[in-house]
């Protein structure tokens, strides 16, 4: 059995894994989620840096876990195995952004075959963080999610800070020999499918998984998803 910390994405929180972990409790398995710094903590959003994120993965995790974040946390989750591999176990991106060492997030959605998002995310007047048009986002997020799933998240997803996001991640030799896994979504509506297709082409073959679904598999088929988590751990 595996030990799981489960990280989620722009505006989401720890909320979005309610489904998840007792299906993977239900397997035997360990699992826990966090909401990432300047998410529901009433922070100055423009304090927020990457390291931080990091930091509060490291701090999560044991050198048995395995941290699995969604969408944009593919870039905090492995800013920290770059700081402390030895703190964790492994790592699998969902339908996540998998950095490119000396580029930022927004530099990376920027370079993507197409542009998903367009004016549904809102900037705060400030600069700091943006949201997402409530109207849009079940087309973005959650296409193919329940109904009660999608009002269970429209009035949860939050702000979300931007320094995080515009900052450039280097990687090196720690990144690299973290074990790692890819799950891609080929109904994405938000990270086109075939850019999470090239964020990995170079990847074993058997580290790199499909879901027929949305951006959102948690609330899509979270029996599915907690099966798939499980049989990539023993892997690990």
């Amino acid at each position: 059995m595996a030990d799981f910390l489960l990280i989620h994405g722009s505006c989401h929180g720890a909320w979005c894994w309610r489904d998840v972990i007792p299906a993977l409790e239900a397997q035997g398995h360990s699992a826990r989620a966090i909401d990432l710094p300047g998410h529901n903590d009433g922070r100055d959003l423009a304090t927020v840096t990457l390291a931080e994120t990091a930091q509060a993965i490291l701090a999560a995790s044991t050198p048995d876990t395995i941290v699995l974040g969604h969408s944009w946390a593919g870039f905090p989750i492995s800013a920290a195995a770059e700081l402390d591999a030895s703190a964790l176990r492994g790592l699998i991106y969902l339908c996540a952004y998998v950095p490119l060492s000396g580029q930022s997030l927004i530099e990376m959605r920027k370079a993507g075959p197409r542009q998903t998002i367009g004016n549904a995310a809102i900037k705060a007047l400030d600069g700091n963080s943006y949201t997402i048009d409530p109207t849009e986002a079940p087309r973005l997020f959650y296409q193919d999610c329940p109904s009660e799933a999608v009002s269970y998240a429209l009035p949860r997803l939050c702000a979300q800070p931007i320094l995080p996001q515009d900052t450039p991640l280097r990687l090196g030799h720690n990144w690299h020999t973290t074990p790692k896994a890819y799950i891609r979504c080929t109904k994405d509506q938000t990270i086109p499918p075939e850019y999470q297709a090239q964020m990995v082409a170079d990847w074993p073959r058997d580290r790199v998984h499909e879901m027929h679904c949305s951006h959102s598999p948690f609330f899509a088929d979270p029996e599915r998803l907690a099966d798939l988590i499980g049989h990539i751990a023993k892997d690990f």
